[in-house]
């Protein structure tokens, strides 16, 4: 009996352990993610980040100098006040650590 129940449930999609996975939609980081040194592996634990999106992220990082406030990551191309919205609780904008200069 218990073999034609798990047929059934896989044939309906009812197989647990898929349905534990965190969508990207919905998962969180453990700890903010700065975003002034996080990696695009760091940016796409936040919610709604993909690859493309977080390499976005880097090239404005790099473009721009850093991330002053988490809203500047408005002018990011494919993030808006939604996004931003869900995005804010995890972000952090601390400056990066800057390479001791020498004393002469």
């Amino acid at each position: 009996m218990s073999n034609r129940f798990t047929s059934l449930a896989l044939a309906l999609g009812l197989a647990l352990p898929l349905a534990a996975t965190p969508d990207r939609a919905t998962r969180a980081p453990q700890r903010p993610v700065n975003l002034n040194t996080a990696t695009v592996t760091e940016l796409m634990q936040l919610p709604r980040v993909g690859q493309k999106t977080a390499e976005r992220i880097l090239s404005f990082r790099l473009k721009h100098g850093g991330f002053q406030r988490p809203e500047e990551l408005m002018n990011v191309k494919g993030i808006g006040e939604k996004c931003f919205a869900k995005l804010k609780p995890f972000l952090s904008t601390t400056p990066a650590p800057q390479p001791a200069v020498p004393k002469k």
